[in-house]
């Protein structure tokens, strides 16, 4: 691999393999709960934001965001479908549920394709057919198993899902930096309010678990940004198969923190529903693979002629 393919996959490990190990930044946070830690994640990364823009003098940027109405109405919606994201898999988390918060970003490829059909009217190949109708067993399977719809795998999945969608229709209009500071920009009125409530009521532990606690929760303007960062530096340099297969890294290590550190139960049932959906994935995986191998020889077949 040439030098620029060779960071884009670091960058991309960096990214997935950061988003992977987050449960147990939430962890750490405990006693704090979803809606406290979300809250500070806003105006801390907030802050990140307006120290890095100063830093890359990057002001034009996010004044060109805000005046562009299309721009900022887009990343708008981007902020409200992150912030329903963010809160269901702290959620998920921190009540003993990050097992089903994984599954969701496994389910998340196949929501995508589902996307591409009934939003963009894409025409979908006998293996995306496949995996879809597999990833419905799945489903079935699972919900059989956890006696209920497994409702946070599903709004992960459907939120980030709309989520990416959402930041195409952006484009490269923007970048991670001005992107990012658009969406706390329009969360953190919201969780400016929620933090100072949180600490009216007596229910905050940002200044009542002493400093390690205090200083964990300020990280998490670090924790959010840098791996959006990397995500944004990989993106570039990476085709989107590449970055298609490295989506995987993050949920499996979830699933394997959940297992392993957190000590989560897995029935018979609940390995039987996450095989059939890893069995999708792995459809899914074999097509979008073959679709970038016949690019490629035809690529090379109008170049050669």
């Amino acid at each position: 691999m040439d030098k620029e393919t060779t960071a884009g996959v670091l960058f991309g490990f960096g990214a997935y393999g950061l988003w992977g190990l987050l449960p147990l930044y939430f962890f750490a946070l405990m006693p704090a709960g979803a809606v406290e830690i979300v809250a500070n994640r806003v105006v801390w990364s907030l802050i990140f934001c307006v120290l890095l823009i100063t830093v890359t003098r990057s002001w034009r940027a996010l004044a060109a965001a805000f005046r562009d109405r299309s721009v900022f109405g887009t990343l708008a919606i981007a902020a409200a479908l992150i912030a329903v994201n963010w809160l269901t898999y702290t959620y998920g988390v921190t009540t003993g549920q990050a097992v089903e918060a994984s599954l969701g970003y496994f389910i998340n490829p196949l929501v995508s394709v589902l996307l591409g059909v009934f939003v963009l009217k894409e025409k979908l190949r006998p293996l995306q057919w496949a995996a879809v109708g597999i990833g419905f067993v799945a489903v079935g399977v699972l919900t059989v198993s956890y006696g209920k719809l497994p409702w946070i795998a599903l709004t992960l999945a459907f939120s980030f899902g709309l989520y990416g969608f959402v930041k195409k229709r952006v484009g490269p209009k923007v970048d991670a930096v001005t992107s990012l500071s658009v969406e706390t920009i329009v969360l953190a009125p919201i969780a400016a309010a929620t933090m100072v409530f949180l600490g009216v009521s007596g229910s905050a532990t940002l200044a009542s678990q002493g400093p390690g606690h205090f200083w964990l929760l300020v990280a998490s303007g670090v924790v959010t940004a840098v791996p959006l960062l990397f995500f944004g530096a990989s993106a570039r340099r990476l085709p989107m198969t590449t970055i298609g297969l490295l989506q995987y890294v993050a949920p499996l290590l979830q699933f394997i923190v959940a297992l392993v550190v957190f000590q989560e139960a897995m029935t018979a049932s609940r390995w039987i529903g996450f095989g059939v959906v890893w069995l999708a994935l792995l459809v899914l995986t074999v097509d979008m693979l073959r679709m970038a191998g016949k690019n490629s020889r035809a690529r090379k077949l109008a170049r050669s002629s």
